[in-house]
């Protein structure tokens, strides 16, 4: 009977296992068979895997300490994933457990859920979906437990990542709705007030409303019971005053995170160590307790990490008391210490280029703004502003190179023979110590390099004998480079380069021996004969060769004849020079004050210029430039360059300007009334455009606009007055305003276009295209009119060609009524015929019948009387 009992009762405990594991029994064991197996076994594992993928987070998440920190520290990818597909594999296992237990776990017995486990499996899901950035079904996730599970403990906690999710996803109005209501409804627990009110100010800086996010970010900050969280919101809170310039409350911010040192991660200590830094008054400060601070600060071992910030804000302390050659030190150090951080880098360099642009090092200015935009995020302004003064250095560097070597060119021409003599003697016995310097310098890194390589060969050699198991032998000689063994042929006598390279070390231990048995016992008497007559060679050799040395030639470069042979001794050629250093002080004067805003360096060449004796048609434009440097610098001496400007040039437009004299006020933005002018320029208005520009150029002095006026007027004057004042008026456009687009489109017209206008003259050849010009005046209207109509009613009865009708100015008060779209010179002679002598027209007004060419060159030249001459004869 006991044996049947036990028969029985197995398959009996196996049924009521099975009973207790069905989801759609609501009993208490079935429910909490369920429970107790989602919870200890397939969510456990998922929050591990949880768990591991937001370490990883923290661990790759690089925060970027130079802009105001985000409220959660994860970096978001800029695209939203919205498919349902995972990137990361520990968030994947979170997932996949969390999907199991609802699958298999899950017991909905007439519509309500009867494991008390699935409101975490739903939360594990939603937060696997959120960490994984793929929002869309994180937020289904948490929706779902909002609507199926509102009696969950979880429920605030589900709230507050639905509410994240919804901020991801860009509805920060619609977080701080919810978030408020919620805290409004109920009080929840501190941590959960802690992260809905961290919630609240991410989305209020979202919505750039700095004062609410601080709030609610102090809030967060008082009731966390996470020491990182804690220390990166007080962080954030300082910097977000430090970016509404209330510094004194920021600094408290700073010193209260620096306050709780180990207590979270030491990166918010030490940044905020580096923002109280920034915050320092330099004017009242404290400088030595400043220095000794952070010099203990980089002797301190745990904060070797950071050895870069600190030593960059140390360069920054340095550079500001003037001391460049520390600040160099300590910028280079945070440069040696640098690895990922590129804007740290980036400012490194672009604070070494200020301090080299000071100094006006050009140069090394220029190389070290090349690695900053390197470094910068070209979408940015700082990277835009170097990049423009990046490409100004290139013009200031052009022009200092020319007024260096001119200027110290004509400083020699200007010496005495003895003096020029005295002054080559002198540079070249500096060449010769740098070519010796730099000679022995190549010799020591020669014998460096050969000495590794011996070392490689010895090393290499030592490995092939351990290799066969003896030991090394010590080597007699130095073996061939490898380089000179990758020859086709490896057998030792096949290679040229190793059988010379061992017969010398042969001979450099053994002396000279004559070829024969029992060579190594030879007698000592013989080795040292030999190695006297090898003596006595190497000695005949040098004599030889002191012998040759005596009788070559003396390098060039070491005689003062080489360079005074160079010098310029022509008249014509000196002035040359003169002009071109000359130019090249005023570009660098109007560079250094248009571009850089640098007065004093700008007056420095301007006056240095004007000591120079310069050309005329540089000494006004030299003068007004002071004269508006010195308006801000030196208010004495540009009235002295006023009255100097008006007593000596008083018929010139400067001495307008400065007078506020002839001054148009016109209504608008300086771009709308340049548009407006150049309109009426397009419409031929020529003359309107003439009267008016002057007055606007005074009116807009000192704005960017300026120059496109005048490259305007230029334009109008070749129009109204031919090529000679045009090309008199392009040369003051590309003489004042040299570094604007319009100087330099004027200066490319007169290289290239001016020369090729110059050179055109009349054809009289047959042409395909050919006008009848009817001159009248400008005030004539009335003629002009009944020309036109005559013209007119001519066209309507016998328009044989195609003729049209046209009307253009020529001087400023003449222009010509033409008659256009003829092909040939003898239909053009017979409609001239018509209208002059047919009594229904009856033009008394002289015609000239012209090719299409030829009226171009009149009208560019303004030579028509040329042209009428020429015609003649």
């Amino acid at each position: 009977m006991k044996t049947n009992r036990i028969k029985y009762s197995i398959p009996l405990g196996c049924l009521c296992v099975l009973v207790a594991c069905s989801t759609r029994n609501d009993t208490f064991l079935a429910r909490n068979s369920h429970a107790l197996s989602t919870k200890y076994n397939i969510l456990y594992n998922g929050q591990i895997g949880l768990d591991k993928g937001i370490k990883g987070i923290e661990a790759n998440n690089q925060d970027n300490f130079w802009e105001i920190l985000p409220i959660e520290a994860m970096n978001v990818d800029e695209d939203v994933v919205v498919a349902d597909t995972t990137k990361n594999a520990d968030f994947k296992l979170a997932e996949t457990k969390a999907t199991k237990a609802i699958q298999k776990h899950s017991m909905n017995i007439g519509g309500r859920e009867r494991n008390s486990q699935m409101d975490e499996a739903y939360l594990l899901l939603g937060k696997s979906r959120y960490y994984d950035q793929r929002f869309i079904p994180a937020l289904d996730a948490f929706n779902y437990i909002l609507y199926k599970y509102s009696n969950s403990s979880r429920i605030d906690e589900a709230k507050i990542w639905r509410e994240k999710t919804n901020m991801r996803l860009g509805n920060d109005a619609l977080v701080i709705k919810n978030i408020s209501k919620m805290l409004q409804q109920h009080k929840p627990h501190k941590q959960v007030v802690a992260d809905a009110n961290a919630l609240l100010a991410a989305s209020f800086l979202n919505l750039e409303e700095k004062d609410s996010a601080i709030v609610k970010l102090k809030i967060a900050a008082d009731f966390t019971k996470h020491n990182n969280e804690k220390a990166r919101y007080r962080f954030i809170l300082g910097q977000l005053h430090q970016e509404m310039g209330q510094n004194d409350q920021a600094r408290e911010y700073y010193e209260a995170v620096i306050k709780m040192n180990r207590k979270s991660d030491r990166k918010y200590m030490m940044q905020s160590q580096v923002r109280l830094a920034q915050l320092f008054d330099y004017q009242n400060g404290d400088k030595f307790a400043f220095d000794e601070k952070y010099h203990k600060l980089l002797e301190n071992r745990e904060n070797r990490p950071f050895l870069d910030i600190l030593n960059h804000q140390l360069g920054i302390f340095y550079d500001k008391q003037g001391k460049d050659e520390r600040a160099l030190e300590y910028y280079n150090a945070s440069l040696d210490h640098a690895k990922n951080d590129n804007y740290l880098i980036a400012s490194n360099y672009r604070n070494i280029g200020n301090m080299y642009f000071k100094k006006a090092s050009y140069p090394m200015a220029a190389k070290y703004y090349d690695s900053t935009l390197v470094k910068l995020n070209p979408k940015t302004r700082e990277f835009i502003h170097i990049e423009k003064v990046r490409k100004n250095l290139d013009e200031v560097i052009f022009y200092e190179a020319i007024a260096v070597r001119n200027d110290s060119i004509l400083k020699v021409v200007a010496l005495p023979e003895s003096g020029r003599i005295a002054y080559f003697d002198g540079y070249i016995e500096k060449l010769k110590k740098q070519d010796e310097a730099k000679k022995i310098l190549e010799e020591k890194e020669a014998e460096k390099q050969k000495n590794i390589e011996r070392n490689n060969q010895a090393t290499t050699a030592d490995v092939a004998v351990l290799a066969n198991g003896k030991a090394p032998a010590k080597p007699t000689f130095a073996p061939p480079s490898m380089a000179s063994l990758q020859a086709d042929n490896v057998f030792y006598f096949y290679n040229q380069a190793t059988v010379s390279f061992g017969k010398v070390a042969f001979k450099k231990n053994w002396g000279k021996r004559n070829p024969g048995g029992y060579w190594r016992v030879s007698s000592s008497a013989n080795v040292n004969a030999a190695m006297s007559q090898d003596s006595l060679a190497i000695a005949q050799q040098d004599v030889a060769s002191d012998s040759i040395s005596k009788t070559k030639e003396v390098n060039p470069k070491y005689t003062s004849e080489f360079y005074l042979s160079q010098l310029p001794t022509s008249t014509t050629a000196i002035d040359s020079i003169s002009k071109e250093r000359n130019d090249a002080y005023y570009q660098l004067g109007v560079i250094y004050k248009e571009k850089f805003k640098e007065n004093d360096l700008a007056a420095t060449k301007l006056e240095q210029l004007l000591g120079n004796n310069p050309e005329e048609k540089l000494v006004l434009p030299t003068l007004y430039n002071l004269y508006k440097i010195y308006q801000i610098t030196d208010a004495s001496r540009a009235e002295e360059i006023k009255n100097r400007i008006v007593t000596q040039y008083p018929d010139s437009r400067y001495a307008q300007i400065v007078n506020n004299a002839n001054v148009v006020v016109e209504e608008g933005t300086p771009d709308a009334v340049y548009k407006k002018l150049y309109q009426q320029y397009t419409n031929e208005e020529f003359d309107v455009v003439l009267a008016k520009i002057d007055g606007l150029i005074n009116q807009f002095s000192g704005e960017e606009v300026v120059s496109k006026f005048e490259l305007l007027k230029a334009n109008t004057i070749g129009k109204l007055k031919g090529l000679v004042a045009y090309k008199a008026a392009l040369e003051n456009v590309a003489a004042t305003y040299p570094n604007t687009e319009e100087g330099k489109k004027a200066t490319v017209i007169l290289a290239e276009q001016i020369p090729l206008l110059e050179q055109m003259n009349f054809d009289f050849k047959k042409s395909s295209y050919w006008k009848i010009l009817y001159p009248v005046a400008l005030n004539a209207t009335n003629d002009r009119k009944a020309i036109e109509e005559k013209i007119s009613k001519f066209m309507k009865a016998e328009n044989a060609q195609r003729i049209n009708l046209a009307y253009n100015s020529y001087v400023d008060n003449e222009g010509f009524v033409i008659i256009q779209g003829i092909t040939t010179q003898d239909y053009a002679a017979s409609v001239v015929s018509v209208l002059q002598e047919d009594p229904a027209y009856k033009i008394q007004t002289p015609a000239i019948i012209i090719s299409n060419e030829n009226y171009k060159i009149v009208q560019i030249k303004k030579n028509l009387n040329s042209y009428l001459e020429a015609k003649k004869e």
